[in-house]
Formats: structure tokens, C-alpha cells, sequence
């Protein structure tokens, strides 16, 4: 149990950015390019970790609190996502409710943060950002009501790996719609094509990175970790579901280092296949995960 744990949090910080260089190298196949180095984010960490901070100011004390709350939240949603199909350090009843709220926490302060710049330009990144996790919320919900009634507990562990959760050839359906409909979240919570785009610099189309622009040196660094480690975790929630197997040891620790590879290499192909959205078609798109999502569940209601 000590060593699973031991495990789990070093997965959460040190293979978090990993899967980062996994999609920029996948990109850089498709387009024929070579791409930055594999490891590239540990170093851009180090180098920022390395640096001085620049603090305008118009700034207070929330500026300064936000990158750190939102780093602290994505660690503390992690300690009760189980990864690799083994439980999670933290498992609870009604844990699926804490995971949701404590990432809208750090949400909250990250939005705060920008706001407290009084700049406009981050303000509408801001704005943009809350209304599209008011949608993506939904989505999620109805994924853990559908695995809720599947496995008859409130635990995000006990759902996956519990002895309830037994996954029937009536019940394939559903676990496909909340796979997909999770798929969708997962893009839109960590700003990624079609939702956003990473690299982008354009003023009308930033979304989450303008929300950081005046954010520099560690605090910076804690950023980017920290959007690192919410894209392990909830793909370790989209994998959950989709590979429902019984956990095997060790062995199943290598087994989740491929899931999410495997995961990194499909983001990074519908990056290069996909443009990113005009901003009024993303709530199109999730509320369509939505439906999916709610349609899993209800496929389970008899």
C-alpha cells in the first residue's frame, strides 16, 4: 500500500510532463518535422524554477496566490484519482465530489489571479475559461453518476476497482458514451485543440494562456506543472474507463505508463487533424459531451 502510494505521487510529478513532449513530438511526425526534445518541459520547469519573478504594481497578494492554490489543488484532485487501476492514496466515499470541486477551486484563483491584473486582454481569458468549465462540468457528473450506478459506491476507486463494477456486454454502450464524453472534457479542461491552443499568441483566440501572460519565473513553473499534472489525472480517469481491468502488480504500473502514452500520441493526432473551434461552437461541443455523457447514464436506468 506505502509503495503504491510512493508510486502514485512520483507518476503524478515527474510523468506529468512527459506526456506534454509525447504530444508536441506526435505533432511533429504528422507534419513531417522533428520537433522539440522529448523532455523539453522538465527543462523549460527547470529553467523557470532557475529565474527571477517580475511583479507589475497593480498586483496584490491573490496575483501571487493564485499559481500556487491551483498547483496545490491539481496535487490534492490526484491523491484520489486511482492511476494504473491501483486505488488511490486517498480513497473515500463521495470522493468523486471532492476531485470536482477542489479542480474549480483552483480554477477559481487561477481566474482570480488574472482578474487581478486589471488587464482587460486577461479578464476576457478569464471569463472564457469559467463559462467553458460550466459546460464541461455537466459532462463529468453524469460519467461519475453512470460509473456510480455501475458500481453502487461514490468512490472514484471502489467504482473502477471494486468488486461491484462488473462490466457486462449490456453495459459496453455506456462506458463508450462516458469514455467519449470524458475525451471531450479532458480537451476543454486542459485547453487543447480544438477548444484552445497552446502555442497560439493570437488575442482573440487565447483562452487559457492569457490568463497567465503576467506570470513569470516559479510562478510560471507551478503553472505549467500544474497543467501538466490535471492532464495526467484526467486521462488517468479516461483510461480508467476505457481499460476496466482487474489490477496485476507492478506489472500494471508499466501497463498505465502505456495508457498514457498511448493517450498522449491520440491527442496529439487530433491536434494535427483538427483547427481550433470559433469560440461559438464550443459550447456546441460540449454540450454535446453533455448528452453523451447523460445518455450513458441513462442507458443504465431500468
Amino acid at each position: 500500500m506505502i509503495l503504491n502510494a510512493v508510486i502514485h505521487v512520483s507518476m503524478v510529478l515527474f510523468l506529468s510532463p512527459l506526456l506534454l513532449g509525447v504530444i508536441n513530438k506526435t505533432k511533429a511526425f504528422v507534419a513531417g518535422r522533428v520537433g522539440p526534445p522529448l523532455f523539453q518541459a522538465y527543462c523549460d520547469l527547470a529553467k523557470l524554477f532557475r529565474k527571477g519573478m517580475v511583479l507589475s504594481r497593480t498586483t496584490s497578494w491573490m496575483f501571487l496566490a493564485g499559481p500556487w492554490v491551483g498547483w496545490v489543488s491539481v496535487f490534492a484532485a490526484s491523491l484520489v484519482v486511482p492511476l494504473g487501476h491501483h486505488r488511490a492514496p486517498l480513497a473515500f466515499q463521495g470522493d468523486m465530489i471532492f476531485l470536482a470541486y477542489v479542480l474549480a477551486l483552483g480554477r477559481f484563483f487561477t481566474a482570480s489571479a488574472a482578474l487581478d491584473t486589471g488587464s482587460s486582454f486577461e479578464g476576457m481569458g478569464a471569463a472564457r475559461e469559467v463559462s467553458f468549465s460550466s459546460f464541461a462540468e455537466p459532462a463529468l457528473f453524469f460519467g461519475f453518476m453512470a460509473l456510480a450506478r455501475l458500481s453502487q459506491t461514490y468512490s472514484l476507486s471502489e467504482m473502477v476497482l471494486g468488486e461491484n463494477f462488473k462490466v457486462g456486454p449490456e453495459k459496453i454502450a455506456s462506458l463508450i458514451l462516458v469514455t467519449i464524453a470524458w475525451f471531450i472534457v479532458l480537451l476543454a479542461e486542459n485547453s487543447r485543440i480544438p477548444f484552445d491552443d497552446p502555442n497560439t499568441h493570437l488575442e482573440l483566440t487565447m483562452v487559457h494562456e492569457v490568463m497567465v501572460l503576467d506570470h513569470s519565473g516559479p510562478a510560471l513553473g507551478l503553472i505549467l506543472h500544474g497543467a501538466s499534472m490535471k492532464l495526467l489525472l484526467m486521462g488517468a480517469l479516461v483510461m480508467d474507463v476505457a481499460f476496466p481491468w482487474d489490477p496485476s502488480g507492478l506489472a500494471d504500473w508499466f501497463m498505465f505508463i502505456l495508457e498514457m502514452a498511448l493517450l498522449a500520441v491520440l491527442i496529439g493526432v487530433v491536434e494535427s487533424f483538427m483547427a481550433r473551434l470559433r469560440l461559438k461552437f464550443v459550447p456546441n461541443l460540449l454540450v454535446s459531451a453533455c448528452l453523451l455523457s447523460a445518455f450513458g447514464f441513462i442507458l443504465l436506468v431500468r
